[in-house]
């Protein structure tokens, strides 16, 4: 990115215009911080299948079996400042041995918890896992800012952030296969009417699957903690004082910060509501299973991969804010049409929200770090537990489609299919916080 975040299109200065995104002494631990980017985004969207899978396997109804997304949103909020002061007393470097760390036991505990059929032991090791991603996040988001030139900061982060869906589809594709494929297809009732014994032995091996993906994932969190053990860090990994009062004090009084805390907040909440809720829109309007409804999911990460990439392309020429604005219009149109569409085309707008998603999370990051110099790795930790968004938003939507709340506004469709699809009013509104950022911030001077 050229220039003021919010400077005008085709404002782009010849000096910033021929910068490297990444420099030759830093690319290394860039392309180390991709994998860490890749990761989470696996993990991520792993855990968005455990919902469903959970809902099965527990007999949960759909509030209760988001609680996963709330044990795992929550610690991103819980875990990201700490994470900060970490950082900022050490170096971006320790960030990243503790959050692998941390993710490593969390993975772990999946066994106890699947060998006793404990859901709410998955909870506490879906926190602790949770946790090392958020201390991940608050950590290689500024890492990347950090390495290379100012004005190119929003295009490198951008850049890093284009790997995160490709973990994201290998973690759908990994879910699909290794998880929602190995449940069993006993419905509710089914299940109820079975002795304990054969519920236990059902329950024992869907739940085998659902630790494979996660433990065998350890190893590579290992490989990573290597490096990263061995390494130096770069120039810039460096700490600093340590006044986490001032530091907050200092940024909540920065408008283009404080106002973009509250637009990730509505867009993560956004992101993984719709992406939790996808398989079951799917299931609901198409009557098909976890394992087929995964299919759209999968469309749906590869169009937000594929826009990602070319929205990194065009904030060369294009201001980041502009274009969000553009995408957030999208977002807003294909959730009503989610809502009020005929199902051909409703499932196309589904899949369409994804796409309109694609550049937000890094845009909006990148445009409320800017010029906050040593103040970004406190800054970092607002956004970061800005991600609480996920944690609140996902289970409000989940007991929008569980009581049918606002099912009037749909009298064309009946029961769980009004239900669902009226749910979709809340990425409505989510999406139009985040349009309102963007004009916030759109092609002008700064005051």
């Amino acid at each position: 990115m050229q220039g003021k975040i919010d400077g005008a299109i085709g404002s782009k200065s010849k000096s910033s215009a021929k910068a490297p995104i990444v420099p030759k002494q830093y690319m290394i631990h860039f392309v180390m911080l991709i994998s860490c980017f890749v990761l989470w985004g696996l993990l991520n969207n792993m855990t968005d299948n455990l919902v469903p899978a959970f809902g099965r396997i527990f007999m949960l109804e759909a509030a209760d079996a988001s609680l996963t997304q709330v044990a795992f949103y929550g610690s991103y909020a819980v875990l990201a400042l700490p994470a900060a002061i970490l950082i900022k007393k050490y170096s971006y470097r320790h960030g990243v041995l503790v959050g692998l760390g941390l993710y490593i036991v969390g993975a772990m505990g999946y066994i106890p918890a699947a060998m006793l059929q404990n859901f709410n032991l998955f909870l506490v090791s879906v926190f602790v896992l949770a946790g090392g991603l958020s201390i991940l996040e608050t950590t290689c988001n500024p890492y990347v800012i950090s390495l290379g030139d100012e004005e190119t900061s929003v295009r490198r982060l951008n850049l890093a952030q284009a790997f995160n869906p490709i973990g994201s589809l290998s973690g759908i594709i990994l879910a699909k296969y290794l998880i929602l494929s190995n449940l069993n297809p006993a419905t509710y009732e089914e299940r109820i009417a079975m002795s304990p014994e054969a519920l236990s032995s059902i329950r024992s091996n869907e739940l085998l699957w659902v630790c494979v993906p996660y433990v065998g994932l350890v190893i590579i969190a290992i490989i990573i903690w290597s490096f990263f053990k061995k390494s130096k860090g770069s120039e810039k990994d460096n700490s600093g004082d340590l006044n986490i009062v001032q530091s907050i004090s200092k940024l909540v009084k920065i408008p283009r910060y404080a106002f973009g805390v509250i637009a990730q907040f509505f867009y993560v909440g956004v992101q993984i509501a719709v992406w939790t809720w996808t398989i079951q829109y799917v299931m609901t309007t198409l009557g098909l299973n976890e394992a087929a409804a995964a299919q759209y999911y999968l469309i749906a990460i590869v169009s937000f991969i594929v826009c990602r990439w070319i929205c990194t392309a065009l904030m060369k020429y294009i201001d980041p804010a502009i274009m969000m604005a553009v995408f957030a219009v999208g977002g807003i149109a294909c959730s009503l049409g989610t809502i009020f569409l005929p199902t051909a085309q409703s499932i196309w707008c589904l899949v369409g929200i994804s796409a309109c998603m694609s550049l937000m999370f890094p845009t909006i990051y990148g445009i409320a770090l800017k010029d906050l110099g040593e103040e970004v790795k406190v800054g970092a930790a607002g956004l970061i537990m800005a991600i609480l968004g996920g944690a609140v938003i996902t289970p409000l939507m989940g007991k929008f489609i569980d009581n049918g709340t606002l099912s009037s506004i749909v009298p064309s469709f009946q029961g769980a299919e009004a239900a669902i699809r009226s749910s979709f009013v809340i990425p409505v509104i989510c999406f139009a916080v985040v349009l309102l950022y963007s004009l916030c911030f759109r092609s002008k001077k700064e005051a």
